[in-house]
């Protein structure tokens, strides 16, 4: 760090005179010092040699960065393979066994929030805009080209109406279900706390869980017997789908209160072999004119 200082001094002086005599004077006095070295980029490389000879340890000091915990759904090779048969195996079968709990195809997961709904009803029935942004997101899977494998949908009234108007635009045989673990509830405290939205310490203690339990069971990398890319729509809510964000990326789960999700929006996750997840969008609501845009 002292050469770095040293050095970094040289550009200052450089500096100071260009502010002192002008421009063209410290030109001159500038391109004079740089020709009676050696070589003219000596000066700059030393100024810089911090960010060129760092070490992996410098670097990590300067930029700490958390591990990726690979195995994060329990799906990875080494937790699929039957451990009886693992016992008896020599090296040749023990790779074997790992290579047939190898995960082979990738998971597209888009998940949907449901369209705008009536607030202040006891079922909570879509509005007349819901519907209309129901319809506009359907069209827009429709021409999509993507052929998708199956639907999963929340059982609360807002997300199975959402659900049954896209359904309309796509073809008729498509896998669908039901599951009230991704019903909306609060999934993690949440940091910041919000203001005015404040659940109970045991509402957190058994929604959380809840919401838990359907990331585990609906987010992981495909298994080792499909072999084909999938792509699949869960519509449900946006409190379930910030949380499944950050927990699939592994980001801070108290974080998930800081995202926005728009009604009828698309987030598309992907979950390659290996088990790591990138996002191809958040919340995203390109089919709907502004005048349709709505967060309730």
């Amino acid at each position: 760090m002292e050469k770095f200082g040293e050095n970094l001094a040289v550009v200052v002086s450089m500096v100071s005179k260009i502010l002192m005599y002008g421009l063209p004077s410290a030109a001159v006095a500038v391109g004079t010092a740089l020709l009676n070295e050696d070589n003219r980029n000596t000066i700059f490389r030393k100024a810089f040699a911090f960010t060129q000879n760092h070490t992996p340890k410098s670097f990590d000091e300067h930029f700490p960065r958390g591990e990726w915990d690979k195995n994060w759904d329990f799906r990875d090779p080494t937790s699929l393979v039957d451990k009886s048969k693992w016992e008896k195996a020599d090296e040749v079968g023990k790779k074997k066994l790992l290579e047939e709990c190898k995960a082979t195809a990738s998971r597209n997961i888009f998940l949907i929030r449901h369209g705008q709904y009536h607030l202040d009803r006891e079922q909570k029935h879509l509005t007349e805009l819901g519907r209309e942004q129901a319809e506009l997101l359907g069209k827009r899977l429709a021409n999509s080209d993507i052929k998708f494998t199956n639907m999963t949908m929340s059982t609360m009234t807002r997300a199975t109406e959402t659900a049954n108007i896209i359904l309309k635009h796509l073809p008729g045989d498509l896998p669908k279900s039901s599951s009230s673990l991704i019903e909306e509830g609060p999934p993690y405290p949440p940091v910041p706390d919000h203001k005015t939205w404040r659940p109970l310490d045991p509402e957190f203690y058994t929604e959380a869980a809840r919401i838990e339990s359907a990331f585990r069971k609906l987010i992981h990398r495909a298994p080792p017997s499909q072999k084909e890319d999938s792509y699949e729509l869960i519509v449900c809510h946006a409190n379930v789908i910030r949380y499944f964000i950050c927990r699939a990326l592994q980001f801070p789960p108290e974080g998930w209160l800081r995202m926005s999700l728009g009604n009828c929006s698309i987030t598309w996750l992907v979950i390659r072999p290996k088990g790591h997840v990138s996002i191809r969008s958040v919340g995203d609501i390109g089919h709907l004119t502004p005048n349709k845009i709505s967060f309730t």
